[in-house]
């Protein structure tokens, strides 16, 4: 089996987590499709006057300049995505009031050891479209794929752009309304990480409103109101991105998604010091019905 590997290192979360349930998910959700017309823009039923209109615009450029900091250096991807690069201090993360002003810690400088056999010792860091011209991000910065206006419009609100907020009755097997998993977990007293290899495909979602995904799921607490995770994978996602592309994501939260959390870096709370791998950037290559099969390998650690 041909494979090309690629480890999530050198990123921290905000909130450490000591988990007591590790989930290896994939996972197709169907969403109602209440949010937006297929063009990005509000249902027909919705209509707003233009100086509502102009209000909104104006609400989703003024969060467009607090989530798109300045860059040091773009790269344009050949998939269309910029990629700034962002010095490290300036990141969304930093913007939460218990870190302005400060700097990222230096990265650990020991992790778990891995097995990596004779035949998969090839790995390599050059998974994403946008590395394909052999470009990358300075050190002291990181990669942050921009956010469009229409990345935005795409969402209900802007408060729930990047978030899975208000989701009720989260559960951890194959029964959740809504959603269709396939499932590996597995329950003890304490973990201090978990990792997976996972196989990369595109699968072709019917619309926007839909995704699919692979993930490692890292959770603590319950599943009521104190629920914690850790979710890190691959997901093709219209509604957030807007094309089928596989992405390399990551998503947390405190308390059960009702008001912490977010994807990838479009809140405080992840802290990324790689300079060469990009959250929410396109996975490339991608694996083929009998033919090459290519993975990337996630690693979440404490």
């Amino acid at each position: 089996m041909s494979s090309t590997k690629s480890h999530s290192k050198n990123h921290t979360f905000g909130p450490f987590l000591i988990p007591v349930f590790a989930a290896f998910i994939f996972l197709c959700s169907v969403v109602s499709p209440t949010a937006a017309a297929p063009d990005g823009h509000l249902p027909v039923n919705q209509t707003f006057r233009p100086a509502e209109q102009l209000r909104r615009l104006k609400r989703v450029n003024a969060h467009l300049k607090k989530i798109n900091k300045p860059a040091v250096k773009t790269i344009q991807s050949p998939d269309g995505d910029l990629i700034d690069c962002v010095l490290a201090h300036l990141q969304p993360a930093f913007d939460h009031p218990e870190l302005r002003g400060q700097k990222p810690l230096e990265p650990p400088g020991l992790r778990p050891r891995r097995n990596v056999s004779a035949q998969d010792g090839t790995e390599t860091e050059t998974f994403q479209l946008w590395r394909d011209s052999g470009e990358s991000c300075p050190e002291g910065t990181i990669p942050i794929r921009r956010t469009t206006e229409q990345d935005i419009l795409r969402a209900s609100s802007i408060k729930r752009f990047g978030r899975k907020l208000g989701r009720r009755n989260v559960r951890r097997d194959s029964t959740s309304n809504g959603h269709e998993h396939a499932v590996v977990f597995v329950n003890g007293e304490q973990y201090y990480g978990a990792k997976a290899s996972i196989n990369v495909w595109a699968p072709r979602v019917t619309d926007q409103y839909e995704f699919s995904l692979s993930q490692v799921w890292l959770i603590s607490g319950s599943f009521g109101n104190d629920l914690n995770t850790i979710e890190a994978g691959w997901q093709v996602s219209p509604g957030l991105y807007g094309d089928n592309y596989p992405r390399f994501f990551t998503y947390w939260t405190t308390d059960a998604y009702q008001a912490t959390g977010c994807y990838n870096l479009l809140c405080s709370g992840f802290v990324q010091t790689n300079n060469k791998i990009a959250i929410g950037a396109a996975i490339s290559p991608r694996s083929s019905y009998n033919g090459k099969q290519f993975d990337i390998g996630v690693m979440v650690w404490k």
